[in-house]
């Protein structure tokens, strides 16, 4: 039941700007939601989280570019990524970080950045 349907991504040169998309069926809005990234040979890092009451919060790595929120009604999870390096290109993931959808993942949206 539950889906997670990411969009947005492309390519884009350094110091430009993408709006990632994920619309999220079959969760609650009581969900924390998340956004993930994996670079090719890189673990995978948690970009940032906002919890159903609006509290976000970011990794280091992208603190003061990135930008999320949430539409609940839209069952929608944004990722506003400004002043992009290529250090974030990575393939995107929109994620639920509550249970019992936390075990859901999305087929992600590639984010590519050149120089």
């Amino acid at each position: 039941q539950v889906q997670l349907v990411e969009s947005g991504g492309g390519s884009v040169q350094a110091g430009g700007s993408l709006r990632l998309s994920c619309v999220a069926s079959g969760i609650f809005s009581i969900n924390v939601m998340g956004w993930y990234r994996q670079a090719p040979g890189k673990q995978r890092e948690l970009v940032a989280t906002i919890n159903p009451d609006g509290r976000i919060n970011y990794a280091d790595s992208v603190k003061g570019r990135f930008t999320i929120s949430r539409d609940n009604a839209k069952n929608t999870v944004y990722l506003q990524m400004n002043s992009l390096k290529p250090e974030d290109t990575a393939v995107y993931y929109c994620k639920p970080l509550t249970p019992p959808y936390y075990a859901y993942w999305g087929q992600g949206t590639q984010v590519t950045v050149s120089s």
